[in-house]
C-alpha cells in the first residue's frame, strides 16, 4: 500500500491529534524495535530512538499532529512511526477545542491511505452536505459517515451536530462563524477535504445531484453507493465475510426449510431417472473447486474457448431514442442473461498460470474476442490474488482470477433506484454460466464473495464508482486427488 500523500493544504491545527486505537498497544523492545500487538496478533513497525519510544507512548492518549510536523530528526522519525501505523489502519485522530480536552469528534479511517486534511475555507465561501452523506447512530455514538469519503467522523458534541443538520441547505461560512467555535470550522474543513460537504460556486446553485462534483455520480442513488462500498473491501474498515458476528445470539436456520404444514404432491414418480439432455447432469456435476494443480495448468486455448462460451458477444443492435431529442441506444446479446440487455459487466482476469498467457492483467474485450493488457504492479497482482486465495480459504492462489466490474451508469442510466440490485442479479446469472463452462470443460472454478474495489481502481486506474468490482471467479485446472493404495 503507498504511504499517504501529503497534498499542499493548510497547516494541520494543534487541536487534531492521532491515537493509537484502543483495541491495540505498543510494545517497546530494548533493541528499539516497537511493535503494535492484540492479542498473539503482531505489527513490527521499525526500529525507533529512545527519545522516539519516549514520544510514541504518548500515541495511547493522542499525539497532536503539528507535535511532529517539523524537520527535526526526532519530529521525522515520530512521523514515520505515525504514518505506518496509519497505513496498517491502527489509528484514529481525535479532534479536540483548546478550551476542552474532551473528544468533540473522533475520526475513524476507512481506507488504509487516510490522513486528515484541512480544505480551505474562506467567510466568503458557500458550503453544503453531500447528499451521500448521512449521520446515524451506532451503538451509543452519532457517527457521520459517506461513501464517498475516507473516514468516518464519531460526533461527541450535540451542538456539531446541530450544525451539520443546518448544512443541509447551502450556508455561508461567514454567517456560520458567528455561531461555531473554531474547532467545528476546523472540523468542517475536514469534511470538505472528505467530499462530505461541498463547496459551491455561484453556477451550483443549490447543490442537488446534478452540481455533486462528478457527472459519473448523477447516476447514483444514494443507497446504491452505500450498498456498493459497504458490501466490498477497500473503502471501509468494518469486518467482511465470514465473521460469524451472531453465531452466540441466534441458532443458524437449518439447511433446507421445515416443509409447510397441507397436503403434498410427490414429484418423484413424474421424474424421469436417465434425463435426455446432459445439461442435469451437468448442473449435478457443478461444484466449487479451490485447489489447483499448478503443474498442469489452464492454457491459453481453454480460456480462448472458455471466455467464447460464457461471455463472448453473440450479436449487437440498435434501439430508436426512449425520448424526443434522444440518442439511439446500442445493446448486444451474451451466452447470459442481462437486465434490460444492459450488459454492463466486464471481465478482467489477474493470470498467474496460464500456459502460453504471461502473468499479468487483462480485459476481456467480448466484442472482439481478445485480451488486452492492463500496467500494473506486481505487488498488486501478488495482493489481488491473496486477497483471493484468503477470501475463499485455499491452499494456493487460483490460476486465474476473473474480477467482474460493473459499468454502473449503463444500468443505472435506466432502472435508477433498482439499479445496483440489477447489476447483482446479473452477477449471479454470469458466475453460473461461468461455473457451467468451466465444469463442461472438465475444469475447475469458485466463486468469491469478496473482493477489494480500492485496490482494483489502483490497478485499472477507473474511479470505483464509475467501473468497479462485483463479484470474483477464481478458474483453473482442480487437482485431482490422489488414490490411496
Amino acid at each position: 500500500m503507498r504511504a499517504p500523500r501529503k497534498k499542499p493544504t493548510r497547516k494541520i491545527a494543534p487541536d487534531i491529534a492521532a491515537r493509537l486505537s484502543h483495541r491495540f498497544s505498543l510494545q517497546m523492545q530494548p533493541d528499539g524495535n516497537i511493535a503494535a500487538s492484540l492479542g498473539d496478533y503482531s505489527v513490527n513497525l521499525g526500529q525507533f530512538s529512545e527519545a522516539a519510544m519516549d514520544r510514541a507512548r504518548h500515541l495511547s492518549a493522542g499525539l497532536p499532529l503539528a507535535s511532529f510536523a517539523g524537520k527535526s530528526i526526532l519530529a521525522r522519525e515520530i512521523d514515520a512511526l505515525v504514518h505506518r501505523l496509519a497505513r496498517q489502519g491502527l489509528l484514529e485522530y481525535r479532534l479536540s477545542s483548546s478550551r476542552d480536552e474532551r473528544d468533540l469528534v473522533v475520526i475513524e479511517p476507512q481506507v488504509p491511505d487516510y490522513w486528515p486534511r484541512r480544505a480551505r475555507l474562506g467567510s466568503r465561501d458557500t458550503v453544503v452536505l453531500s447528499r451521500f452523506a448521512y449521520l446515524r447512530r451506532r451503538g451509543n455514538e452519532m457517527v457521520l459517515e459517506s461513501p464517498r469519503a475516507g473516514a468516518l467522523f464519531r460526533i461527541g458534541d450535540p451542538a456539531i451536530a446541530a450544525t451539520l443538520a443546518a448544512l443541509s441547505q447551502p450556508r455561508k461560512i461567514g454567517k456560520l462563524n458567528q455561531k461555531i467555535a473554531s474547532s467545528t470550522l476546523h472540523l468542517l474543513e475536514l469534511l470538505l477535504d472528505s467530499q462530505i460537504l461541498l463547496k459551491l460556486d455561484a453556477k451550483d446553485g443549490q447543490g442537488l445531484r446534478v452540481n455533486e462534483g462528478d457527472g459519473n455520480l448523477v447516476l447514483w442513488d444514494f443507497h446504491d453507493l452505500v450498498f456498493h462500498t459497504r458490501s466490498t473491501e477497500g473503502r471501509q474498515a468494518n469486518p467482511v465475510g465470514a465473521a460469524f458476528t451472531y453465531a452466540g445470539v441466534v441458532p443458524p436456520s437449518p439447511a433446507v426449510r421445515p416443509p409447510w404444514a397441507g397436503s403434498k404432491i410427490d414429484l418423484r414418480k413424474f421424474s424421469s431417472p436417465e434425463p435426455n439432455s446432459r445439461f442435469p447432469k451437468l448442473l449435478r456435476e457443478r461444484h466449487s473447486t479451490r485447489d489447483f494443480d499448478d503443474k498442469n495448468p489452464v492454457t491459453l486455448g481453454e480460456l480462448a474457448q472458455f471466455l467464447d462460451t460464457a461471455a463472448r458477444v453473440v450479436s449487437e443492435w440498435k434501439s430508436e431514442p426512449y425520448f424526443e431529442g434522444g440518442s439511439d441506444v446500442t445493446y448486444s446479446t451474451r451466452p447470459y442473461p442481462s437486465a434490460g440487455s444492459a450488459y454492463e459487466l466486464e471481465l478482467y482476469l489477474t493470470v498467474a498460470n496460464c500456459d502460453g498467457l504471461a502473468r499479468g492483467l487483462y480485459h476481456y474485450d467480448a466484442g472482439s474476442h481478445a485480451l488486452v493488457a492492463i500496467s500494473a504492479s506486481p505487488q498488486q497482482l501478488q495482493a489481488h490474488l491473496a486477497a483471493a486465495q484468503f477470501a475463499m480459504d485455499a491452499p494456493g492462489q487460483p490460476q486465474i482470477l476473473i474480477t467482474i466490474a460493473a459499468r454502473f451508469g449503463r444500468v443505472s442510466w435506466k432502472y435508477s433506484s433498482i439499479a445496483y440490485s440489477l447489476i447483482l442479479k446479473d452477477v449471479g446469472s454470469l458466475i453460473q454460466t461461468l461455473y457451467l463452462a468451466a465444469t463442461d470443460m472438465g475444469l475447475g472454478g469458485c466463486a468469491i464473495g469478496s473482493t477489494n474495489i480500492d485496490l482494483f481502481a489502483k490497478m485499472t486506474e477507473l474511479e470505483f464508482h464509475i467501473e468497479g468490482p462485483v463479484g470474483q471467479f477464481a478458474l483453473g485446472r482442480g487437482r485431482t486427488p490422489e488414490v490411496q493404495g
